[in-house]
């Protein structure tokens, strides 16, 4: 029942956005200002409150954090062997490989929060403060290389280190954290106000998404995306399984990295590949194929 208990609820908001968006309920201009409320000041101020707010139980991130790089990593290269030999062209390359390693940090967070709580929460958001950067730097490299974009050196390390120095995720992790250690308490009326806020951020996240899935691209990009979600929901989740067990990691850490191994891919990567001129259509149809299918990945994490 945990399986159904908990992912029923995010499929039912991800089919609800599909449907008002094609009903014409929503726009592309309301998806679009939903994502950048949720993205740079809902899902911010969630994190911050949920991390801050939350006692350690004295388990430790470190391994936890290891495994999650290394795995990234590693799933990294073998999209990277793949675009080589498995006949992915220059144009999607970008789109491909994001799409393989990227996750989904909304459905993360709802999955943790039902299942294994303040935690829980503590544990994903030191996990996907240290993730994004490296993820980001992977995915613009893999971008700049492939769109033939010859960038100065310089304007490289501005480009990264702006995003990484600006990312609302990492911020609302690092404040959280600070306040943490800080064993700062919130007053009851802010605690009142992050709650409030909280409440409209996954709901609004998920409905988003919902709006943005689409079929369209699957006759032309079915095989590709495919192979991106095999690596993202099937060989993530057993590297990282078998990492996780290589650095002892168990507990409310272990169930963490679990359900982060088999998220979806992220939306984000739309965004980015629309940025660094990489196929859009690669990137909505890997997006598409992954949410579905990830809901056979996310019920074998909930029930190990």
């Amino acid at each position: 029942m945990i399986v159904l208990n908990t992912l029923f609820p995010l499929f039912a908001l991800l089919l609800l956005g599909s449907i008002l968006k094609r009903r014409g309920i929503t726009s592309d201009l309301f998806l679009k200002t939903a994502d950048r409320l949720v993205y740079y000041i809902f899902f911010p101020v969630m994190l911050f409150w949920k991390v801050g707010g939350s006692v350690s139980s004295g388990s430790s991130s470190t391994g936890l954090c290891l495994a999650g790089i290394l795995a990234v990593g590693i799933v990294f290269f073998l999209s990277l062997a793949y675009i080589r030999y498995g006949g992915v062209g220059s144009f999607q390359a970008g789109s491909f490989s994001q799409a393989a390693y990227r996750f989904n940090t909304y459905i993360g967070m709802a999955i943790v929060v039902a299942v294994l709580g303040q935690e829980g929460v503590r544990h994903f958001g030191i996990l996907i403060g240290f993730l994004i950067p490296v993820i980001n730097v992977m995915a613009v490299s893999v971008l700049i290389w492939y769109s033939n974009q010859s960038l100065p050196t310089g304007e490289k390390i501005r480009f990264f280190i702006k995003a990484l120095i600006s990312n609302p995720l990492i911020l609302g992790c690092a404040g959280g954290i600070l306040v943490s250690r800080a064993d700062i308490s919130f007053p009851v009326f802010l605690n009142n106000t992050f709650a409030l806020i909280s409440s409209v951020t996954l709901p609004l996240a998920l409905i988003s998404i919902g709006g943005t899935l689409s079929f369209s691209g699957f006759a032309r990009f079915g095989k590709p995306a495919l192979a991106a979600a095999g690596f993202k929901l099937l060989a993530l989740p057993v590297i990282g399984f078998l990492l996780l067990h290589l650095f002892g990691v168990s507990g409310i850490p272990f169930k963490t990295g679990m359900i982060f191994f088999c998220l979806p891919t992220s939306t984000a990567l739309y965004v980015l590949s629309a940025q660094l001129n990489s196929d859009l259509e690669m990137a909505s149809t890997a997006i598409m194929i992954s949410t579905m299918l990830s809901f056979v990945s996310l019920s074998v994490a909930l029930i190990l």
